[in-house]
């Protein structure tokens, strides 16, 4: 019966697993817009704090405060990458024609050296009616998106502005539910945690952004590439997607050398440059800045970031890494779910060192001793 009993209950969880990743997948457009208002809000906290104790602003004022100095920013941040993809597309006829006389060259190059006829690589007329009707769906697809991007972008603010307007309501919530009797200071130590290790994640990955900003407009600026301030700090915004992000902001400055420089390894040098940034970023820069505050290892991130973006898109690569960080503290703060929280963590240095390295060290301490 013993055995029966772990099974029914090993298949309840996984049944319950199951469920949620499926109740997830469908309030997508429900719980995304509400998590990345959480993170929001917690970053303009100490601007609502400031104004509410410093200034003695009522709170609702300190709310909508907070909240539109963060969408001027954002305003000024969008308005200045627009301006300068703008310019990139005033000379698109330029860059046109440098590129199809870059693929002309390419193509003869390969016809002398392998033997290939040009029409091999061309085959048919474009068809636009075909072209419509074959991809009808996508551009639905596109458009049901954009319009879901609309709606956040009214959503977001105004759970921000209910989260930190109710935030004290929302308190006395969460202690209703969890808190027996009178005494909260378990609970209020676990916000305190998530509070700390959210405001952590976002203080280092903006230093980190700050950092590889400047890394990526040296080393373009060094290559000779245009705009290499805008692009490098591009790449570096693009750090919000993790691990990806960086490479994918490699590729404009890479096309834009292969088509502003004789050489294509220009191109390549961009790639290169910005794939080594990548690997200083994630082995040296991300752990001396974020240090042990947002402790969870690489392969569960890794894994995290791609089952997030199965479930959520490119918006779950963004919230991936803060909401594991999360379920961390949760899974540590639970004694039956603390095994969990424990594979989330960074192994410490005796977890991961050979047992060569290990004898190693206790034969040096024995020595130490006789000595």
């Amino acid at each position: 019966m013993t055995y029966l009993t772990q099974l029914s209950s090993r298949t309840s969880n996984l049944l319950f697993i199951v469920l949620l990743v499926f109740v997830l997948y469908v309030l997508q457009p429900l719980i995304v817009p509400i998590l990345f208002a959480i993170i929001l809000s917690i970053s303009i906290f100490p601007i609502v704090n400031f104004l509410e104790r410093k200034l003695k602003f009522k709170r609702v004022f300190s709310a909508l405060t907070a909240i539109l100095i963060l969408i001027i920013i954002i305003g000024l941040l969008f308005t200045f990458i627009g301006i300068q993809l703008s310019e990139i597309v005033s000379k698109s006829d330029t860059y046109a024609t440098k590129l199809e006389q870059i693929y002309n060259e390419s193509i003869s190059q390969i016809e002398q050296k392998f033997n290939v006829n040009k029409n091999d690589f061309v085959q048919g007329n474009f068809d636009f009616g075909k072209t419509l009707k074959d991809n009808f769906t996508n551009i639905i697809s596109f458009l049901g998106a954009s319009g879901s991007l609309l709606s956040d972008l009214v959503l977001i603010p105004l759970y921000m502005f209910f989260f930190l307007f109710y935030r004290k309501f929302f308190q006395i919530f969460i202690y209703k539910v969890f808190c027996k009797g009178n005494d909260n200071t378990k609970v209020k130590l676990l916000i305190q945690k998530l509070y700390r290790v959210q405001q952590d994640y976002l203080i280092g990955l903006f230093t980190v952004m700050g950092i590889v900003g400047i890394l990526n407009s040296l080393g373009l600026l060094i290559l000779g590439i245009e705009n290499p301030f805008f692009y490098g700090f591009l790449a570096a915004l693009l750090l919000l997607i993790p691990y990806i992000g960086i490479l994918i902001g490699s590729l404009i400055p890479a096309a834009i050398a292969l088509v502003t420089k004789d050489s294509y390894l220009y191109s390549l040098a961009v790639i290169a440059l910005f794939g080594f940034i990548q690997f200083i970023e994630g082995n040296f820069i991300t752990p001396k800045v974020t240090g042990s505050k947002v402790s969870i290892n690489a392969l569960v991130a890794i894994i995290s970031i791609i089952a997030f973006s199965m479930l959520w898109g490119t918006s779950g690569m963004i919230l991936a890494l803060p909401v594991v960080a999360s379920l961390k503290i949760m899974f540590d703060a639970i004694p039956s779910l603390e095994p969990y929280g424990f594979v989330l963590g960074e192994p410490n240095e005796d977890q991961i060192k050979s047992k060569a390295r290990i004898r190693l060290k206790k034969w040096q301490e024995i020595r130490k001793n006789k000595n």
